[in-house]
């Protein structure tokens, strides 16, 4: 029969005779068809669609349009018209079809009051809108997955997503990326729709998927507001932002450690690092990078957040590693500012700079020594030395070989950091060590021209030359005891100058001059000292020794 009508009508369907005359069975013009049609509706079936109803001369005499209701009802089981019934039977959703019904097929040799008349041929012009059946269960499709997909959302979950919401046949009823916020909710446990529950049920974050609810699982015959109608087949196209559960800890992925690692950090420590935080779809929030500059923290004093504090304990010098905080050790429901959204999970990528503890000493470890070491560095004397000054990363400072002569200082004046000036004593001339310096014995707080603040600095120290030194205030000490009486030994009224005098204390090992000052300078500042009448000469009145008992009991005598 279908064979036989002319190509024109390929769309046309005859569901009874092919012959002229009265119709028999209903007549199908198919004049708008999907490219895409999964699913026709059978026998069984529940259906939504608009149509308009005219007679054959086009007076309409029923309109769902013009209610503003689409109908609904089952297919195949006699609650339609029995040529509508027939009529719809092979739709698809957003398919448009004209269906002609015979009289016998529709309201007969009666009629339907005052509306249609008996023996009527009846044309609708129908859309299909919604099909299901009650046999259905909801339908998921993954769009796109990530390639790693290390947990499943579950039961008893709380998820954050994204999603648009559109009916069967794409009128879209909702989005929450028109709001600007995603829905955040636990899942599985009847705070969604039971179709929603099952469909997010093993979702990775990162996943996109389509979600297909039928009715009975959705907002079944009261629809939702004028936004969802009765008996509506939901689609959900979902993007899994986050998820975790309230049992949840800390989650730490160890991505690079140092060799070498002496020493780890516990709660007092104070620690210098960098991080960059993302949300779990990679997306970032902040980072310490582009500020330039690391976070500098107390670790276990609850100055930072509860899932950080816990985080930063137990790492390295060096280390990186990537931490998942939970938001209830993060920043909970609320978030904070427009930052970080309510009940967000949160993952940062850390790298340790350096940490200590406000009680650390300097750590020394000599490098290098040579076999002989009889005299050694202490306060008081003048050395010589070569340095390089790093952070913990290896990240070079200064260096004493940026400049063309090492540098000369005094131990015990304050002439360097605490640190360095500790770690530059018991040193041998030629003898190497790396000297760990704190940041309290260091640049501190406010670090320095090129030292960021609150660093930890790593020295190499090589010493190259020493002279023994004399405390602070003095010009010249007895190594001994002093000749007594004193007067008769510098032999001031023979032939003997009281700059020989002293001299010959140097030399033979006696007494010592101020190391790093010009020697005849210092010996008439300490004649002038005891020429007390200023007229040149000095006699044993005048001659007087200045005595102080060190921390150490040692006895220094000065002229």
């Amino acid at each position: 029969c279908f064979k036989s009508f002319p190509p024109a009508c390929a769309r046309v369907i005859y569901l009874g005779l092919c012959s002229p005359g009265p119709l028999e069975d209903v007549v199908i013009d198919r004049y708008d068809i999907p490219r895409v049609c999964p699913r026709e509706v059978q026998t069984g079936d529940f259906v939504r669609y608009h149509y308009n109803g005219t007679f054959t001369d086009g007076k309409k005499f029923d309109s769902s349009h013009e209610r503003g209701a689409p109908f609904s009802g089952q297919v195949g089981l006699g609650r339609l018209i029995t040529g509508l019934d027939r009529g719809v039977q092979g739709m698809c959703v957003n398919e448009r079809r004209k269906v002609t019904v015979p009289p016998h097929l529709a309201y007969g040799s009666i009629g339907a009051g005052d509306v249609i008349p008996a023996d009527t041929v009846l044309v609708f012009d129908v859309v299909l809108l919604d099909i299901w059946n009650t046999e259905d269960k909801v339908q998921t499709r993954t769009l796109s997955k990530p390639e790693s997909c290390k947990r499943l959302a579950e039961a008893t979950d709380f998820i954050r997503y994204h999603y648009n919401g559109t009916l069967l046949n794409g009128v879209p009823f909702d989005s929450s990326h028109s709001r600007n916020g995603t829905y955040d909710t636990y899942v599985g446990m009847g705070y969604l729709i039971k179709g929603m529950d099952e469909g997010l049920i093993g979702m990775c974050v990162g996943e996109t998927r389509t979600i297909i609810i039928p009715p009975f699982l959705a907002y079944e015959e009261k629809g939702y507001g004028t936004v969802i109608p009765s008996q509506a087949t939901l689609v959900f196209e979902v993007f899994m932002i986050d998820l975790f559960n309230p049992k949840d800890d800390i989650a730490v992925v160890v991505k690079e450690v140092p060799k070498t690692c002496t020493r780890k950090t516990v709660v007092g420590d104070y620690i210098r690092y960098h991080y960059n935080g993302t949300f779990q779809d990679g997306s970032g929030f902040d980072t310490s990078y582009q500020r330039n500059s690391t976070y500098n923290t107390y670790i276990g004093m609850g100055y930072v957040i509860q899932g950080m504090d816990k985080a930063l304990q137990g790492l390295c010098i060096g280390e990186k590693r990537r931490v998942i905080l939970p938001p209830h050790m993060a920043y909970g429901e609320k978030g904070t500012g427009d930052i970080i959204p309510g009940s967000a999970v949160l993952v940062f990528d850390i790298h340790v700079i350096d940490f200590h503890n406000p009680k650390d000493l300097i750590e020394i470890k000599v490098t290098s020594k040579p076999k002989k070491c009889n005299l050694t560095s202490e306060v008081d004397d003048l050395i010589q030395y070569r340095y390089n000054c790093s952070l913990m990363d290896g990240t070079l400072l200064y260096s004493s070989d940026h400049y063309e002569k090492a540098p000369i200082t005094t131990l015990g004046a304050n002439k360097v950091i605490e640190g360095l000036d500790e770690g530059l004593r018991g040193m041998c001339v030629g003898e190497k060590r790396v000297v760990i310096v704190p940041p309290h014995l260091g640049h501190g707080e406010n670090g320095a021209k090129g030292v960021p603040s609150s660093a930890v600095l790593h020295f190499e120290l090589e010493l190259l030359d020493l002279q023994k030194g004399v405390p602070d205030g003095y010009m010249f000490v007895w190594l001994g005891d002093s000749p007594d009486p004193l007067f008769p030994a510098m032999d001031l009224n023979k032939d003997l100058s009281f700059t020989a005098f002293i001299n010959i204390q140097v030399v033979e090992g006696t007494g010592r001059l101020r190391p790093g000052m010009d020697a005849d300078g210092i010996i008439k500042d300490m004649f002038n000292n005891q020429d007390r009448n200023r007229d040149g000469k000095i006699v044993a009145e005048e001659l007087k020794l200045k005595v102080e008992e060190d921390s150490d009991k040692a006895r220094h005598e000065e002229l």
